[in-house]
């Protein structure tokens, strides 16, 4: 089995991007995103357009050869847009439910460091935690008591796809502890979960909130109950 990085699907996908590159585009988000690593310019439907051609005319020989290959083009991206590419990469089929993945995500996490590489995954560590409910569990409990806060971001929005098959319990635990922190993507975090499960269960939502009372930021709590009717924040 080749487990090996395609560096073909690499260079292929690198030239692709450049191809599209907008310096006056790219110079903006740049600034948007406060970021010293350099922007391309490229748009997001653009960039998924080219890692989806290149997982096309390069098919990973295996689920390990893939994961190498996202490794691989995330520790040598130098433009945003190729490391969003790595996470886009990461969303091929075999991949799904791979708790193989794992260390991969939490190295995205941790060395993108901030809220777009960490909120690109989640959608992806939701997936994991369906498909392993029991190890994900343990693995979010811990990753919300984590010293870096976009792991404990991740934590907090690994559920925001899942609807009613939402885990009460386990979305408690990792908002919880981050209740107190000051962080502003900490509380911007916990009230996009509350808010988005507020259209599943609106109930649970609100009892949450009142549960909580003075010790959720009003932040959290504005967002928390944006939808909810008669509560703070109601649009």
């Amino acid at each position: 089995m080749d487990t090996a990085p395609d560096h073909d699907l690499i260079a292929a996908l690198k030239g692709a991007l450049r191809e599209l590159a907008d310096p006056a585009r790219a110079a903006g988000a740049q600034a948007y995103m406060k970021s010293a690593l350099p922007s391309l310019g490229v748009r997001v439907p653009g960039v998924r357009r080219i890692s989806a051609w290149a997982a096309r005319e390069f098919p990973p020989a295996s689920a390990a050869q893939l994961r190498a290959t996202v490794l691989e083009l995330w520790r040598t991206s130098t433009f945003r847009e190729e490391r969003y590419a790595a996470i886009d990469l990461t969303g091929n089929r075999l991949l799904a439910g791979d708790l193989d993945m794992l260390p991969v995500y939490e190295e995205i996490i941790r060395t993108g460091a901030w809220w777009d590489f960490a909120d690109a995954v989640s959608g992806r560590i939701s997936g994991l935690l369906l498909a392993h409910p029991g190890t994900m569990s343990q693995v979010l409990r811990l990753w919300s008591g984590d010293p870096d806060l976009w792991l404990r971001r991740a934590a907090i929005t690994s559920q925001l796809r899942a609807k009613e098959a939402t885990n009460t319990a386990l979305l408690a635990a990792v908002i919880e502890p981050n209740l107190a922190d000051r962080e502003f993507f900490i509380r911007k975090a916990i009230g996009w979960a509350l808010r988005e499960y507020a259209k599943t269960s609106p109930e649970w939502v609100e009892a949450f909130v009142t549960r909580h009372g003075d010790a959720m930021s009003p932040l959290s709590r504005k967002e928390a109950l944006r939808r909810i009717a008669g509560g703070t924040g109601q649009q």
